[in-house]
């Protein structure tokens, strides 16, 4: 077995796809320091700057000194603190839900919600650029799995018509769901809601949805694509996470209460795993008080100033930005040799925008993916776009 993982190593490493994490030493802002040098990082997806707020810090001091570092236990046994149900309640509150549910990642809440509603009588419809999250999720509850072309309505519909009845979301009878991310981690594009909404209801259908890369970026009050879209009473189940926009760590499912009991009761991620530690959540909730407040409108409006003017430059300087609606800005480059030498000549100028790479993106379509924040400057954004002009190029 050494041998072939020995081979398979020494395969990816020729192809370009060999992977080594970064090790951050340290952070201020959008800076980050590796290896002893100061970068200007492109690649975090702390949109807002929550992971540093100074209220969100000392609120995760505060409840680590008060419960310690962990929960020390599953949910269901002494895992439950004071924190998580503080944090699950005003997670429903912001969702204008009945219930919420914790998770120990956005990953886990995928699979939890997927697997436990889920089963191997029904029907899945999910579009096919979906997160890992996602399609694992989806593969592991051996329903039978209808995989529609990214956004394409017309194809989704066809493929609904070939699905079973439904009556009840918890039952013995053939159901369909419709399961999409709401903004799509490598492109940056938004899924039809609205077209995916009146279709569950016209074929009989329970939407699933993940807000992941849209909470607290879209929106008034900066619930999601869904609120931005004004469908969030005719979507079934909402699943978002704490690790983006609202700078924490930790997923969740938001919904009505006999579906959050469920998930309580049923869920073997939820059930048979430790609680997140109670300071994580106490930083969650401060987080959801930003983003409600005037400040959190201040960072959003300061986010979508940074997003659309990086994107007017560099439509004008002739990129293809795909179709992005959101703050993540694909810059497709193809052979994956030459994204890395781009990656490369960035890092030797001060900027931290690493490579995506098959397979997180299909052979071919190889990219660095900027993803602007709140914090970033004028300044950080006129040096890119001046130094990516000049790497093309090349």
């Amino acid at each position: 077995m050494l041998a072939y993982l020995s081979r398979e190593l020494k395969k990816l490493n020729a192809e370009g796809l060999l992977r080594k994490p970064m090790v951050i030493e340290d952070t201020r802002g959008v800076r980050v320091k590796i290896k002893g040098q100061w970068f200007v990082s492109f690649c975090t997806n702390d949109y807002l700057g929550l992971t540093q707020h100074p209220a969100v810090k000392s609120a995760v001091v505060r409840a680590t000194r008060r419960f310690g570092a962990g929960a020390g236990s599953a949910r269901l046994l002494a895992g439950t603190i004071s924190t998580h149900h503080s944090l699950e309640r005003e997670l429903a509150k912001f969702k204008n839900t009945e219930d919420s549910l914790l998770f120990t990642s956005g990953y886990v809440a995928n699979l939890s919600v997927i697997t436990t509603l889920i089963r191997k009588e029904d029907v899945i419809f999910c579009d096919e650029l979906n997160h890992a999250s996602l399609v694992d999720a989806v593969r592991l509850t051996k329903a039978e799995v209808f995989i529609y072309r990214h956004c394409d309505m017309g194809h989704l519909e066809r493929l609904l018509g070939r699905g079973g009845g439904v009556k009840s979301l918890i039952s013995n009878t053939r159901r369909r769901f419709i399961i999409t991310d709401t903004t799509f981690s490598m492109d940056g594009d938004g899924a039809p809601l609205r077209e995916i909404v009146t279709l569950a209801r016209k074929y009989n259908a329970y939407t699933i949805i993940d807000e992941a890369h849209a909470t607290g970026v879209f929106g008034k009050e900066g619930r999601g694509l869904a609120e931005e879209l004004n469908i969030e009473e005719k979507t079934d189940i909402i699943i978002g996470t704490a690790s983006k926009a609202l700078g924490s760590i930790g997923g969740f499912v938001t919904g009505k209460d006999v579906v959050i009991d469920y998930l309580r009761n049923k869920a073997r991620q939820f059930i048979f795993t430790t609680a997140l530690p109670p300071g994580v959540c106490a930083g969650t909730i401060e987080a959801l008080k930003i983003l409600r407040c005037r400040e959190g409108k201040q960072l959003r409006y300061r986010l979508w100033q940074n997003t659309n003017y990086i994107k007017s430059r560099l439509l004008e300087a002739g990129f293809d930005l795909r179709h992005s609606i959101s703050p993540i800005i694909p810059i497709v480059i193809g052979d994956t040799k030459k994204t890395l030498r781009i990656s490369q000549l960035l890092w030797q100028k001060g900027f931290y925008v690493p490579t995506i790479r098959p397979p997180t993106v299909p052979p071919g379509q190889s990219r660095l993916r900027l993803v602007i924040t709140a914090m970033h400057t004028r300044e950080d954004i006129d040096s890119l776009i001046k130094i990516l002009i000049t790497s093309i190029k090349v």
